[in-house]
Parts: C-alpha cells; sequence; structure tokens
C-alpha cells in the first residue's frame, strides 16, 4: 500500500561528511551515521505506527476499502442507527452487507 504524502517540506542542503565535520544536535550530542540511522528508524516507525486505522483481519495487513454514494436522508438513517446500537456507521454496513450476502447465497 502506498502513503500519500502532501505537504511535504524538504530541505536539501551541501552533502556533510560525519566522520570529519562535527556536528551538534540541540542537546550536544555528535551527529554521526549510528545517530542519522537511529533517527530514521525511529521516524519510520512512528509513520507506521499512525498509517491509517488497524486492519479488520487482525493481521499487518491492509483491509480493501468500499464507498459508494447514498441519498442524504438514508445518511441521516444510517447514522442514528449506529447511535441507537452505540456502533459506527461502518460497522453497521458491514454487518448489515454480511447479511444481505448470507441471506442472498
Amino acid at each position: 500500500m502506498s502513503r500519500k504524502r502532501t505537504n511535504a517540506l524538504m530541505i536539501v542542503g551541501p552533502d556533510v561528511d560525519l566522520e570529519r565535520e562535527v556536528i551538534l544536535d540541540s542537546r550536544g550530542r555528535r551527529v554521526d551515521q549510528a545517530y542519522v540511522d537511529q533517527a530514521l528508524a525511529e521516524v519510520e516507525a512512528d509513520i507506521d505506527r499512525r498509517a491509517g486505522r488497524p486492519s479488520l483481519t487482525g493481521e499487518a495487513a491492509h483491509s480493501p476499502h468500499v464507498s459508494f454514494r447514498i441519498t442524504p436522508e438514508l445518511k441521516a438513517r444510517a447514522e442514528q442507527a449506529a447511535k441507537d446500537q452505540g456502533t459506527s456507521v461502518s460497522q453497521l454496513a458491514r454487518h448489515a452487507l454480511e447479511e444481505y450476502l448470507t441471506c442472498s447465497s
């Protein structure tokens, strides 16, 4: 699954030889290749944690997405039914589709 990146800001400066040049972070720690690698790993892990909702399969897998248009009246009815049942419109729609497909088979 690809991620959309919007409003990304990339600042490109001159290359730096981290073994020869001494660069310190805001806490006075030396920035070397291990520091950069660790920082990138932390950022990537944070992005992975924030990437969307949990999979419906219970595994780290993409759940397919279905989208369709409905009337404002049907949307309002679905929202009220979901609220009455203490669930979300998505869960209500999944349940309704499962029931329909079970009955029509």
